[in-house]
């Protein structure tokens, strides 16, 4: 992607102030959001063009809306007979009275005789039957005037009714991880499909134009019932008749479960620079970190040079590649320019968390505190800090309150679940981590801790199952082949175990140093120069030791013993070979090795390796025995030949 033209810079930003009034008269509010801050992220350079009147015959910029919303003569018709009744709904969902706000398009009395917030067992079942028969529901009812309304009224009314479906999923989901939460539905979705539902079949026959917000909505509702396949269509139908929905492309990116799904739907997209920011986006949140990505990011960021969110995107890209030191400074200099923001704070503090910054963390706690205490994001920044204390239920406490205030928070699941762990609570820790898959099935740190979690039961089986899922999603980490391997070590299939420690391996050589870290995010630090991790060297001889095969086993505890020193290890520059030093596996090898050499009878390395035990000062008593064992049977082997005619 080249340098945008003035022109085209023009009709951009009249585009992104066109998707912010869309939005914003939508109640999407967080896509309106998302479009404001990328106007305004343009380059300084640029801000002079604003000056020259679009009007003018010197000017070039074309009118300010370019790529306004498709409008044809019935909706603008429609739209403008609606006008009173529309700023009084959009007032009502502006003070957040949903079902006010619906009513005042699509009026439904409730039943006679029916309880508010109950719903009979066999309502659902009569309502079937009584269809069937052509007696109307209330669905069907409230919708037979809706093709006389616009389609931004519809839809205001209809989203204003899903949110109010989704407010009293939360009233009655009672407390966090109590008996009811998470098996209450939103009973506004089925109204609301309904009508949609015919709408849509309407339409044809209508002679209207789809503008792409109703279909928007319509795989929010799928996506919610689960029919994952036909949301995806609708999104996509929804991001081809208007691109600058955010919001659509957000959801679109929640459907997808792997890089194929999103290599497989990119033609089917609209070729625009919004296609070209989801899918850097999506990839990010793929864990897809590859220099493509970071090529494709570089090039975006040349046209937003500001803008916060793209460079959020590389500090997660960072992030995700266990590059901790570069993400930091991503999210400290998007801090500084914007010292309020709390998006993506919760990443942040997971960064500062595994390097073990207590001093920034509790700044960063206290300042998410006094912008807003009551942020999703400003709970997981407190409730890493009280973890990095080893306070663990003040950390619960703060991560129960992020979920209270958004259930669908997925840092504040995964993060309450590593805590439940530390507190030796596995059952809620279980709990905790299903919820976060429930909420996002790509977080790996989720299906790693349940696979840790049913470790610490010792139910292996199991913890193989969420280890494997780990590995799908990311098949490039180590720790999650390292993970694989113990398990199918602890359940007997040591052929496999040792593949998949072999994977661990090729997917990076690097020595995992663990300082600061915790499970599940792990500080890895590659010591360059094709340093093996000595612990996945010692287990797959270990493994082939239970196959009794001892030769491949003593040539990879040799292999461990050679990671002390490093490949480029020069006898005239010791200082300068770049190994890991001894360590506590480096150790256990030697050990290992000379009690091997000693059985083989080759006395004289054996005693090496013990006597190299003894100056390192780790397994000195082992080793001392055993240079006792060596020296007795070298003694008794001159005595017998002393013996001999």
């Amino acid at each position: 992607m080249g340098s945008l033209s003035q022109a085209e810079t023009a009709q951009l930003k009249a585009q992104l102030q066109d998707a912010v009034t869309c939005c914003s008269d939508r109640g999407l509010y967080q896509a309106a959001k998302w479009a404001a801050e990328l106007l305004v992220s343009f380059p300084e350079s640029d801000d002079d063009d604003a000056l020259t009147d679009v009007d003018s015959p010197m000017s070039d910029a074309p009118p300010r809306t370019p790529n306004a919303v498709p409008r044809d003569a019935t909706e603008a018709r429609l739209e403008a007979r609606e006008t009173h009744k529309y700023l009084l709904a959009k007032a009502f969902f502006d003070c957040r009275e949903y079902d006010r706000c619906a009513a005042v398009f699509l009026p439904s009395a409730l039943p006679k005789g029916a309880a508010i917030g109950t719903s009979p067992p066999s309502a659902k079942s009569q309502a079937k039957g009584k269809a069937r028969q052509g007696t109307p529901t209330t669905a069907q009812r409230s919708s037979g005037g809706v093709h006389a309304l616009s389609q931004k009224s519809l839809f205001l009314a209809l989203y204003a009714k899903y949110l109010a479906g989704e407010r009293r999923v939360n009233e009655d989901s009672e407390v966090i991880l109590g008996p009811r939460d998470g098996g209450v539905v939103n009973k506004e979705l089925q109204g609301i499909s309904t009508v949609l539902e015919e709408w849509f079949s309407n339409l044809p026959s209508s002679g209207r134009q789809p503008q792409g917000w109703l279909e928007y909505l319509y795989g929010v509702v799928l996506a919610k019932g689960k029919n994952e396949s036909l949301a995806k269509d609708y999104f996509i139908q929804s991001v081809t008749y208007y691109t600058f929905n955010w919001a659509a492309w957000q959801e679109l990116a929640s459907l997808l479960g792997t890089a194929e799904e999103l290599d497989d739907i990119v033609p089917r997209l609209p070729q625009n620079l919004m296609a070209f920011i989801f899918h850097v986006t999506a990839s990010q949140e793929l864990y897809r970190a590859d220099e493509q990505v970071h090529d494709s990011l570089t090039n975006i960021l040349s046209i937003f040079p500001t803008s916060a969110f793209l460079q959020s995107q590389r500090g997660l890209l960072y992030y995700h590649t266990k590059d901790f030191e570069p993400a930091e400074k991503v999210f400290s200099d998007i801090l500084l320019a914007e010292p309020h923001r709390l998006d993506h704070l919760d990443n942040y503090s997971n960064i500062l968390y595994v390097m073990g910054n207590r001093p920034k963390l509790a700044f960063l706690a206290q300042l998410a505190s006094n912008t807003d205490k009551f942020r999703p994001e400003t709970c997981c920044v407190i409730g890493n800090y009280y973890s990095l204390k080893s306070d663990h239920e003040k950390a619960v406490m703060y991560f129960r309150r992020a979920l209270v205030l958004d259930r669908s928070f997925l840092s504040a699941w995964t993060l309450m679940g590593h805590e439940f762990v530390e507190m030796k609570n596995t059952h809620a820790a279980i709990d905790s981590y299903r919820r976060a898959v429930d909420v996002n099935r790509k977080d790996y740190r989720a299906w790693y801790g349940l696979g840790h979690t049913y470790e610490l039961l010792e139910m292996h089986s199991y913890a193989l199952f969420y280890h494997q899922r780990a590995t799908a999603l990311r098949p490039f980490d180590p720790k999650m082949w390292m993970a694989v391997g113990q398990c199918f070590g602890k359940v007997g299939k040591i052929t496999n175990g040792i593949r998949a420690y072999k994977r661990a391996l090729v997917a990076g050589s690097y020595y995992d140093a663990g300082a600061g870290s915790s499970f599940g995010s792990g500080d890895m630090s590659a010591l360059g120069g094709g340093i093996l991790d000595p612990e996945v060297l010692y287990h797959i001889a270990l493994l082939y030791e239970r196959l009794h095969d001892m030769q491949e086993c003593a040539a990879y505890m040799e292999l461990v013993l050679a990671q002390e020193e490093g490949p480029d290890y020069d006898e005239s520059n010791p200082d300068a070979g770049g190994g890991v030093g001894v360590t506590a596996t480096t150790s256990k090898a030697r050990l290992w090795l000379a009690r091997w050499e000693y059985m083989r009878g080759v006395y004289q390395r054996a005693m090496e390796l013990a006597n190299e035990l003894c100056q390192d000062g780790v397994e000195v008593e082992d080793a001392k025995a055993l240079v006792r064992d060596i020296r007795a049977r070298m003694e008794r082997g001159k005595h017998n030949e002393l013996e001999t005619p």
